[in-house]
């Protein structure tokens, strides 16, 4: 497939298969969902879908499965994501009965750090189990399957989340009143089941059926080992709360004696180009030394061009409409020189600051706040130039962080400016027959 080889099949589904696939110029193994379009349209897995991969793209954590590409042809979407080659946890767990407390607490201290760093950026799994925690080599664990996942978007207007959705053993039991519940502490209980799963190969409520099930996760029906070390039954027992407003919050768990024990905890990944930290309003851009080369814009080839393309453009198949408004491409017949030239003239008339790093554009608007008197950053956005032919080239603009508003009318200056209502194939608005210029 392009520029990787397929391997063996690690998995298979309703929708398609997983495969292992190399790198063919790095060989660095990954995993590829290969998933049929029309199974995926008609039994309507797409929403599912979009959400998943909508959702990756936001997250960049060691012990979070990293998204790493999206492809797709008329009939299949490929999936590429960074393999994980200790399999499921699940299997770990079955195969050895039940984890000693030493490195039963490792991985849940991994577990948090990952949904910790999911709910700081507003991301809600609703489907935490061992069967969606892989491992590495190492044995550090990589939570995957965010296709329940849910962002800010989804809150109701009371700020709770109010689809019932999971596992039912893993499930909250605020989830299944369908009263509303919220989404950190509906995952917290979810790893608390885990970690109980974990320490003791058995679940901490079963049933024969839903019904009587649902009864048990309500009223927290459970009996923690009596031969567990004290502090592992204290944080079970206040995190298998059933009232959410006792129940152990992250926090708490981080501040737990238990938890704390050899904890070192996870830094995440910067991103290639910015690390930004919504925390404190503040964004740093890596110092790069490399300047662009007008002459070498990144080429792309006829897959890429499809997958750009209107009529196969994946960003509104895989995400809600305020994450694809990160990313905005236009077609352009500007030299890639002359495109940066007058995006840096376009922008500094706005009040920008204009760095080049590493064949892009940073592009930065700067602000005074009451509650902090020196400048921060309002909008990051990067500015990248594709190749299509000699004649032809794709700007694509995506913001990193900042003031949407601000950024639409910034993507709408460069668009009207510089964009394809310029094209020179037909000299008229509407009727050029390139497909990118409706982009």
């Amino acid at each position: 497939m392009g520029k990787y080889k397929i391997g063996i099949t690690l998995g298979e589904g309703g929708f398609g298969t997983v495969k292992f696939a190399r790198h063919v110029a790095t060989g660095e193994p990954f995993a590829i969902k290969i998933l049929e379009r029309h199974s995926v349209l008609a039994r309507k897995f797409h929403d599912q879908l979009k959400r998943e991969i909508g959702t990756l793209k936001l997250l960049r954590h060691p012990h979070i499965v990293r998204l790493h590409e999206v492809s797709a042809s008329q009939t299949k979407i490929y999936i590429v994501l960074e393999y994980a080659s200790g399999g499921e946890l699940y299997n770990k767990i079955e195969k050895q009965r039940k984890l000693s407390e030493q490195e039963g607490r490792k991985i849940f201290q991994q577990i948090i750090d990952a949904v910790s760093y999911c709910h700081d950026r507003g991301v809600y799994h609703r489907d935490l189990k061992p069967e969606n925690i892989l491992m590495d080599a190492k044995g550090n664990i990589k939570i995957s399957d965010f296709g329940l996942s849910a962002l800010p978007q989804h809150l109701g207007r009371d700020g709770l989340l109010h689809t019932t959705c999971g596992s039912p053993n893993y499930v909250a039991p605020e989830v299944l009143l369908n009263r509303g519940y919220d989404g950190s502490l509906s995952d917290i209980w979810s790893c608390g089941v885990v970690l109980y799963v974990i320490l003791t190969g058995d679940l901490p409520f079963d049933a024969n059926n839903i019904a009587l099930l649902s009864q048990k996760i309500v009223k927290g029906d459970m009996k923690i080992p009596k031969w567990l070390s004290p502090g592992a039954q204290d944080i079970l027992k206040r995190i298998l709360d059933p009232r959410p407003i006792t129940r152990l919050n992250m926090a708490g768990i981080k501040a737990h004696d238990w938890f704390k024990q050899d904890y070192t905890p996870a830094v995440p990944y910067e991103d290639e180009e910015e690390c930004t930290t919504i925390g404190d309003a503040s964004v740093s851009i890596k110092q790069q030394t490399e300047e662009y080369d007008s002459t070498s814009p990144t080429q792309i080839n006829a897959f890429q061009l499809i997958g750009m393309s209107s009529y196969f453009d994946l960003s509104g198949f895989f995400e809600k409409e305020e994450v694809s408004e990160r990313k905005i491409r236009f077609t352009s017949t500007y030299l890639p020189a002359d495109l940066f030239e007058k995006i840096e003239g376009i922008v500094s008339t706005m009040g920008f600051q204009v760095l080049r790093a590493n064949g892009k554009l940073k592009l930065m608007q700067r602000r005074k706040t009451t509650l902090s008197p020196r400048s921060t950053p309002s909008l990051l956005v990067s500015a990248e130039v594709f190749k299509i032919s000699s004649s032809l080239y794709v700007v694509e603009l995506r913001k990193s962080y900042g003031d949407s508003s601000l950024y639409r009318k910034l993507c709408a200056k460069l668009s009207e400016d510089l964009g394809a209502y310029k094209c020179q194939h037909l000299q008229k608005t509407h009727s050029c027959p390139m497909p990118l210029c409706a982009l």
